[in-house]
């Protein structure tokens, strides 16, 4: 068990609504506008970032609410261990500034994916591999992150350094090459370690892959192409070397702001972006499900899936939940209906979303 007594207050269309019983899979019925992706998304927010539509903090909020919102979890440790209590919040009249709480005290919340790891598919992410460079390093990163908690605090020093140096680069002025020198410095510190996280994450899930059959779902081949060289000192010449250039440019054009996930279509050596939907829909299956394999088997493992057994044919939806009901992860499911989840209705906690509001099934 990962998450149990779940509360939104304020949130979303979530006026106050607490999910109790939890178990390994856990799905979320209703009528589409009720509110079942609500709740995955204050889920997601149980760990570190935007969560799982990346949305803005003042969006979060009830619209006739007080102007903040809560969400907490209840975190088994398992072997009769006290339960540890998450949350995140924020307040009317500090609406921007995200808090969070680990057994009442105040933290960060890159603190939060030292005690959960978190995973998600969502049918937005459908586009993935053919949206942009950006859209798919964003995917990375959070599987990254799941994997070493350390990596968003890189990754925001990281971008606050490069913001500096796209500053300085884009002045009319000559920048002053001491100020250039220690801003390179840290992006040489972080960006290193951005990209060997990187790099560990991809060969983890390629070892991952390699071990998943190739049937019913496509397995893809993924590899990083980067933007610049993974060590330090390396880096931080390369960017030394490209000041002028970068100054034409107004941006810097080296470092791992730069790296390129790609994924192929394993037997076919076609790019994923050139691969039907339906072959895409299965290799990100496949990504998210060995992510998730990886990611739970350090701290307790949450999965959220939003619509997606519906998308299925009865098959891949068969291998799809053998292949859940093995992994440590703890499961959410949003659907419609019941009907695509019988096979694990009797074995699932089931709630009906209507209005904001969840009631036990």
């Amino acid at each position: 068990m990962a998450l149990d007594r779940i509360t939104l207050s304020s949130f979303r269309n979530h006026r106050e609504t607490a999910l109790d019983g939890a178990r390994h899979f856990n799905l979320l019925v209703g009528e589409n506008g009720a509110g079942k992706t609500n709740v995955l998304e204050a889920i997601s927010l149980l760990a570190p970032g935007r969560g799982l539509r990346r949305a803005a903090l003042g969006d979060l909020p009830q619209l006739d609410g007080s102007g903040g919102f809560s969400v907490g979890a209840s975190l088994g440790q398992g072997d009769g261990a006290e339960a540890v209590r998450l949350g995140t919040y924020t307040r009317a009249d500090q609406p921007t500034r995200r808090r969070v709480q680990v057994n009442g005290a105040e933290t960060s919340a890159n603190a939060l994916g030292e005690w959960l790891a978190l995973g998600w598919l969502t049918p937005a992410m459908d586009r993935l591999f053919s949206d942009s460079a950006g859209a798919r390093r964003r995917f990375l990163d959070r599987m990254v992150l799941a994997l070493e908690p350390a990596h968003a605090h890189h990754s925001a020093r990281y971008e606050a350094a490069l913001r500096e140096r796209n500053r300085l680069l884009a002045d009319e002025r000559e920048p002053d090459a001491a100020w250039l020198d220690g801003v390179e410095r840290h992006l040489g510190r972080h960006g290193a370690l951005i990209a060997q996280a990187r790099v560990r994450t991809v060969a983890a899930l390629e070892s991952e892959l390699a071990a998943l059959p190739r049937e019913p779902f496509a397995v893809p081949l993924i590899t990083l192409e980067p933007g610049g060289p993974p060590d330090e000192d390396a880096l931080k010449a390369a960017l030394a070397v490209s000041r002028r250039r970068d100054r034409q440019a107004a941006r810097t054009l080296t470092g791992p702001h730069r790296d390129e996930l790609l994924v192929t279509m394993a037997g076919k050596a076609m790019p994923a972006a050139d691969c039907s939907t339906g072959e895409q829909k299965a290799m990100l299956i496949a990504l998210t499900l060995a992510h998730a394999a990886l990611a739970a088997r350090g701290r307790p493992g949450v999965l959220l899936l939003d619509e997606v057994a519906a998308h299925l044919d009865p098959v891949r939806r068969a291998a799809l939940f053998d292949r859940l009901r093995q992994g440590a992860a703890q499961v959410w499911m949003t659907g419609t209906e019941l009907a695509p989840f019988a096979e694990i209705r009797d074995e699932a906690a089931v709630w009906m979303v209507a209005a904001g509001k969840a009631e036990r099934a």
